[in-house]
């Protein structure tokens, strides 16, 4: 007897030799990537991304005919690798769907989805941007080291202004947050000889690292230790998910816990800081700096004060970005093989 067709539906662009790579992963796979206009009308018009549009092509078939090709596609889709903007009658239009495999590390956006809250397995993308999104961050520490902000100005002035750059070495760094991404970063933070403090939400007491099995960290602590390591960390790194105990969990109070000196790097979501406090603490010198890939309205508002602020280094939502992103997201064999699947969303756990 045959064995069962997977059908497979790639519903974000996707390169050609990763589609060829999925297409030859297993003989029972049946690989179909939308076409443009299918994605439009999938995400029913809605942006593929924060900022990041998909507009129609002259090439383009119509909508009308996007539209009536989608619904088959659909309809025996079984796996449907695709980015958080998934439609809210998923479940209805995929009636076959068993996994639905996400291309973001945050669940966020969808936890109140039917799609999360039905008997479809949702996963994400959790633990793949561990190396962009940790170099990301040891680079913005040591863009504000060595000065560097202040250096492209006085070169864009055609102006020789000397200054006193620091070092990392010795500095104190705060991690919130020591999933893939989080432990990454204390990793290469210590190999940097940063005195490194981790915050982790299932610690119940403050620890040596080394007593927690993550030797990397010199302290490992609880979430009520929040205070304590705002006020000892030079740097402070957000790298937790958005769930109901982290939005807002950085406000005044705890950056006025932060030292005048310090710096704050986000790059979990931009709701876990008060973006108003936050301006505030930049604008009066309550704290050094901030280094934010992340924001609570994406894209960023041109009205933001944040954009003309000179102690802020501002990206788009790009530190987990990376030419092997997809080829790390794509993988087939556990479910071929009939393996529990990683990164399975729990909606109790908001994430």
């Amino acid at each position: 007897m045959p064995e069962r067709t997977i059908n497979v539906t790639i519903a974000l662009p996707l390169a050609d030799d990763l589609q060829d790579t999925i297409r030859k992963t297993h003989p029972r796979l049946k690989v179909t990537a939308l076409t443009r206009a299918q994605r439009r009308v999938y995400r029913d018009g809605r942006p593929l991304w924060a900022g990041y549009p998909e507009p129609p092509r002259a090439e383009d078939e119509s909508e009308e005919e996007a539209r009536e090709r989608l619904q088959p596609i659909l309809r025996d889709t079984e796996v449907l690798l695709t980015n958080p903007i998934v439609p809210d009658n998923i479940v209805g239009r995929a009636p076959a769907l068993k996994w639905l495999q996400l291309t973001s590390a945050g669940v966020d956006r969808l936890l109140d989805a039917p799609v999360v809250q039905s008997q479809v397995t949702v996963t994400t993308a959790s633990g793949i941007h561990a190396v962009p999104i940790s170099e990301y961050v040891i680079g913005a520490m040591l863009a504000f080291a060595k000065g560097l902000p202040r250096a492209i100005r006085a070169q864009q002035e055609r102006v020789w202004r000397p200054y006193w750059p620091d070092e990392l070495e010795e500095k104190t760094v705060g991690v919130l947050g020591v999933g893939a991404i989080g432990a990454r970063v204390v990793e290469l933070a210590s190999a940097l000889g940063m005195r490194v403090l981790a915050l982790r939400r299932s610690a119940e007491r403050r620890i040596t690292g080394a007593a927690a099995g993550f030797p990397a960290a010199d302290e490992m602590l609880p979430p009520s230790d929040l205070t304590y390591l705002l006020h000892e960390s030079d740097y402070v790194v957000v790298a937790l998910p958005l769930t109901p105990e982290s939005r807002g969990l950085i406000g005044e109070a705890q950056l006025r816990a932060m030292k005048p000196s310090a710096v704050i790097v986000n790059i979990g979501r931009g709701a876990i800081i008060d973006e108003q406090a936050l301006v505030q603490a930049l604008k009066d010198g309550t704290i050094a700096g901030a280094a934010l890939d992340v924001f609570q309205q994406e894209p960023l508002s041109d009205e933001s004060e944040l954009w003309g602020l000179e102690n802020v280094i501002l990206t788009p939502h790009i530190s987990g970005g990376t030419p092997r992103y997809m080829e790390r997201a794509v993988g087939l064999r556990r479910y071929l093989a009939g393996e529990p699947l990683r990164n399975v969303v729990d909606p109790a756990r908001g994430y």
